[in-house]
């Protein structure tokens, strides 16, 4: 099994992680953004075939699928996202139920299962080191689809992207796919990052924590003013 995707993958996270050091804003603005773009392109892409389809009788036949692997890539990159910032849902009764010390280790426990569960997800092989008999993983599965270099059903290039390059049609299947493995990888280093930071105090718990309760007390005079 070749590791050049691992070592890619690596040098990317190192390479995320050190920009986020010396540039955090403009990298939160840069995450944001991105998965603005994709919302964007879903809509307009959405819209633009109901025009198609109901005022001039044609549309986009890649269209459908573009919307589903955007609507993929946006769910791959909320995973990360979503606990960098705090906002995934979750059942937090137990976690303030009990006393600060073990409310904390279980957080610190269901950050820690995130690790595992973005690497297992990532990559199983390791777990051999563990007497478990397994492998797979999304490097595997996208290393496969790169050295098959079979394409999309319905994505094609554009014919002057054809010309200039001497490409194939169809779109590779791996690039619309890369999105897999860096996802698994992001989400990997966000639940270590949300460890150490629930480790050293700096949040309370991976999941978002009543917050709808506080913006009702936030707000409840809101009428009365």
């Amino acid at each position: 099994m070749a590791y050049w995707p691992h070592i890619y993958l690596l040098i990317f996270v190192l390479a995320l992680w050190a920009l986020e050091k010396c540039f955090p804003k403009v990298m939160e603005r840069a995450e944001e953004n991105l998965m603005i773009i994709v919302i964007s392109s879903i809509m307009v892409v959405s819209f633009g075939q109901v025009i198609a389809r109901y005022g001039f009788n044609t549309g986009w036949d890649a269209a459908l699928e573009f919307n589903t692997i955007a609507f993929s890539w946006l769910i791959l990159l909320g995973m990360s996202y979503g606990i960098k910032t705090g906002i995934h849902l979750g059942v937090d009764i137990v976690l303030n139920a009990v006393p600060k010390k073990i409310s904390k280790a279980l957080s610190l426990f269901g950050a820690f299962a995130a690790i595992l569960y973005g690497l297992i997800l990532l990559d199983s092989t390791w777990l051999t080191l563990l007497g478990i008999d397994t492998r797979g993983g999304a490097i595997e599965y996208w290393s496969k689809m790169y050295k098959i270099g079979i394409g999309t059903e319905e994505l094609r290039y554009p014919l002057f992207m054809q010309e200039a390059f001497d490409l194939r049609p169809r779109v590779q299947r791996w690039l619309v796919l890369v999105i897999l493995p860096i996802s698994l990888a992001m989400l990997s280093l966000r639940s270590l990052q949300a460890f150490i930071d629930i480790a050293r105090g700096k949040r309370d718990m991976l999941i978002s924590g009543h917050e709808a309760q506080e913006l009702v007390k936030e707000n409840k005079d809101a009428l009365k003013d």
